[in-house]
C-alpha cells in the first residue's frame, strides 16, 4: 500500500507492530536533488537512521531490521561500494556504546566473509558487547539476499540430514524458519520501502510472508519520526487475518489473505 497523507497518528490502543523491517531506499537521488555526490546522501541517511532509532524507542517495536547493503549491491560502481562499507565501519564506531547504553541488541544477518577483516572485527565486536541487551533488537542485513538466505537454510538442513541427525520427512516450514537468519526472532509485522519503489528487492523473502507493506515516496534521509509514525498508524489502520477470515466474513471456500 502507498502512503496515506492522512493523519499520522495511530488511534488509541491501536495495534503497534512488535517488528519493523525497513528498505532504506533514496540516498543517491537525494543527494543529486542536492547537488551533492552520492556518498553525501548516504551520511545523510545515516541521521535518519538515528531518528528511526527514535521512533522505535518512542513506540516501543522492539525489533528494527535495516537493509543496509545487499548482495547486489556489490554490482555497484566501487568508489560508491568503499565508500559505503566505510561509512558502515564509522557508524559502528560512533554509534555502538550509544546503542549499548541504551539495552539494544545489536546482531548481523548476510555474509559477511565478502568483507574485510577489520569491518568483520567491528561487526563482532558489536555483536558481543550488546549480546546480553533486551530492551530491542537492531538486525543489520549487510551482503544478504533473501534467495541467500534460504538457500542456507536448505543446506543447514541437507548436511543434517546427511550426518543422520535428521530424518528428511521431520522437514517442515518449522524446521527451516528455525535455520533462517532472524528465526528466532518475531517475523517482520511491517516493512517499509522508501523512495518511491513498489518492490521488496530480494529483502526477507521467507520472512515477509504475512508481512504488511508500506511503501512511502520520502526518500530515505528524509524520512523522519513523523514518516514513521504516518507508517505505524497506516498498519494500526489493517486487519491482519493471516489467510483467515472472520466468521461473519466471506463464503466459506473463497481465499481471503
Amino acid at each position: 500500500m502507498r502512503e496515506d497523507p492522512g493523519s499520522s497518528e495511530a488511534a488509541p490502543g491501536a495495534a503497534t507492530p512488535r517488528h519493523v523491517a525497513i528498505i532504506m531506499d533514496g540516498n543517491n537521488r537525494w543527494a543529486r536533488r542536492q547537488g551533492l555526490p552520492g556518498h553525501a546522501g548516504h551520511r545523510a541517511g545515516v541521521e535518519a537512521v538515528r531518528g528511526v532509532l527514535r521512533a522505535c524507542r518512542h513506540h516501543r517495536v522492539e525489533v528494527l531490521t535495516l537493509f543496509a547493503f545487499s548482495s547486489e549491491n556489490w554490482g555497484r560502481p566501487q568508489t560508491e561500494v568503499r565508500a559505503l562499507l566505510a561509512l558502515l565501519s564509522r557508524y559502528l564506531r560512533s554509534e555502538v556504546r550509544e546503542l549499548h547504553k541504551d539495552g539494544v541488541r545489536i546482531r548481523f544477518i548476510g555474509r559477511r566473509d565478502r568483507f574485510s577483516e577489520q569491518l568483520q572485527r567491528l561487526m563482532g565486536n558489536a555483536e558481543h558487547l550488546t549480546r546480553d541487551n533486551r530492551q530491542a533488537s537492531v538486525v543489520i542485513a549487510v551482503d544478504y539476499g533473501g534467495r541467500w538466505d534460504i538457500v542456507q537454510a536448505a543446506r543447514r538442513l541437507a548436511e543434517r540430514v546427511a550426518a543422520g541427525g535428521l530424518q528428511p520427512e521431520a522437514i517442515t516450514e518449522q524446521a527451516l524458519q528455525e535455520e533462517m537468519s532472524i528465526g528466532d526472532l518475531p517475523a517482520p509485522d511491517l516493512c517499509i520501502r522508501t523512495g518511491g519503489d513498489a518492490r521488496i528487492s530480494n529483502f526477507m523473502l521467507w520472512d515477509f510472508a504475512y508481512s504488511e507493506l508500506y511503501f512511502s515516496n520520502t526518500l530515505w534521509p528524509d524520512f523522519g519520526e513523523l514518516e514513521f509514525a504516518r507508517a505505524l498508524a497506516d498498519y494500526a489502520r489493517r486487519e491482519r487475518r493471516f489467510g483467515l477470515r472472520e466468521p461473519d466474513g466471506l463464503v466459506a471456500g473463497i481465499s481471503d489473505a
